[in-house]
């Protein structure tokens, strides 16, 4: 492998990581903080790019703007979608076993999919990219880089550390790391411990669904891809640490570059090698890379 090679495959592979950290962090919220075994989260990041398939004509008609408009209809969209499903559903699991959370979120997983096929139809979409990214950049003399690649692994970025910030510096982030340990002393402090944690799952589904309107023009639009994110979601958040933000980029990161280079370096034994390393790290450290908090 010559150096512009090796280059492009690092980049390749911090891109895919800081583009998983950003669907992974909602589940690490979810899951870590609030408890609740979402098997829902995939979908949440399939309706985001089916999203940015579908809303670019109307909003386009109506706000202009092209993509970047289509990603904050989005994004509010995805808000509201994740305040209304935890007030009507997900608010009943805190307090039940993980069995009747499994159970309820994977029916959700199948109203998803069929809502899909009526709406949208079983086709698989293409997403443009914009043209103001559509640019490359000459690695060598014979390749190039995407520009929107380098985008996307921009906004990763700001978006890890705004959240580190918000978790860290702020009050928010002080009640919701409290809440997570402990819901009932936090709402005996006169926190309204329902209205947060309403917002922390909108949160979490407002991440993966932005994170899928970013990687639709880089990847088809297809029936059920919400699945296979949700499976390395999860091995993301196993590996770091559940609750920990931190954990999951480190984790995300990790996966990323074992992803990308077996790929390229042992294509055949690719499939295994992110299970041999969750398999390798819980042997090592049994509650993952970092504790939540």
């Amino acid at each position: 492998m010559d150096l512009v090679t090796f280059l492009i495959q690092c980049l390749n592979a911090v891109q895919y990581g800081l583009l998983l950290f950003l669907v992974a962090s909602g589940l690490t919220l979810i899951f870590g903080i609030m408890g609740v075994i979402n098997l829902a989260h995939g979908s949440f990041y399939m309706i985001g790019a089916y999203m940015a398939f579908a809303l670019s004509a109307p909003v386009a008609a109506t706000f202009g703007g092209g993509f970047f408009s289509v990603l904050a209809v989005g994004v509010v969209l995805a808000v509201l979608l994740g305040y209304v499903l935890e007030w009507v559903f997900y608010s009943y699991l805190y307090e039940r076993e993980h069995l009747q959370q499994v159970l309820m979120t994977y029916g959700l997983i199948l109203v998803f999919e069929e809502l899909r096929s009526m709406i949208v139809g079983d086709d698989v979409h293409g997403v443009t990219v914009p043209p103001l990214l559509s640019a490359a950049l000459p690695l060598g003399d014979m390749m190039t880089y995407p520009v929107y690649r380098l985008f996307i692994s921009a906004v990763c970025i700001a978006l890890a550390a705004g959240m580190y910030l918000v978790f860290t510096r702020t009050r928010l982030g002080m009640m919701i790391r409290a809440g997570s340990t402990n819901r009932e002393m936090v709402q005996s402090l006169g926190v309204d411990i329902s209205f947060l944690y309403r917002v922390v799952f909108a949160a979490g589904v407002a991440l993966a669904a932005f994170a899928g309107m970013v990687a639709s023009p880089v990847s088809s639009v297809y029936p059920g891809m919400g699945q296979s994110v949700l499976i390395i979601c999860f091995v993301v958040v196993v590996i770091g640490g559940i609750g920990s933000i931190r954990g999951a980029l480190v984790a995300a990161l990790l996966i990323g570059f074992v992803d990308t280079f077996g790929k390229v370096l042992l294509p055949s034994a690719a499939g295994v090698l992110v299970y041999v390393l969750m398999a390798l790290i819980l042997l090592w450290r049994p509650d993952g890379l970092f504790k939540a908090g």
